[in-house]
């Protein structure tokens, strides 16, 4: 048998209060120096993240419309180390592209001074995986 609840005995989840004037503005000036991140603010005061942009949009520089985004010290180290990694990759990608292009260069000159294609006649035969190998033709 299923208990019935009246709504008058429920408990409700959001509660209706008001904050004063200074202390949004105490709030958002806390957020805005990076003393406070925009989850604790949130789960310290039980407050909604739409309410802390609107607080933001009121007693603060930012534009309507506009996305604020509020960055910790370890995400801006993090993103300054994460492009810094990129740039050293792309910088070894390069190296070794004009390694390619040095030896296919050498190759070319190689070929002509010789007389013939040192890349027909030196390179491996391309496997199509349907002949044996001649290492797997022998019987045991």
């Amino acid at each position: 048998m299923a208990k019935r609840i009246d709504k008058k005995f429920q408990i409700q989840s959001k509660y209706n209060r008001v904050f004063s004037e200074e202390f949004k503005r105490s709030k958002v000036k806390d957020l805005k120096n990076g003393l406070i991140s925009m989850a604790d603010l949130c789960k310290l005061y039980s407050v909604s993240r739409a309410s802390v942009y609107k607080w933001l949009y009121l007693y603060s520089e930012a534009e309507k419309g506009v996305k604020t985004i509020v960055q910790m010290e370890s995400e801006q180290f993090k993103t300054k180390q994460l492009l810094e990694r990129l740039s050293e990759l792309e910088r070894i990608v390069g190296q070794k592209q004009m390694e390619i292009d040095f030896l296919n260069k050498s190759f070319e000159l190689a070929s002509e001074e010789l007389g013939y294609d040192l890349k027909k006649k030196y390179a491996s035969k391309p496997w199509n995986g349907i002949e044996s190998t001649p290492a797997n033709t022998s019987t045991r």
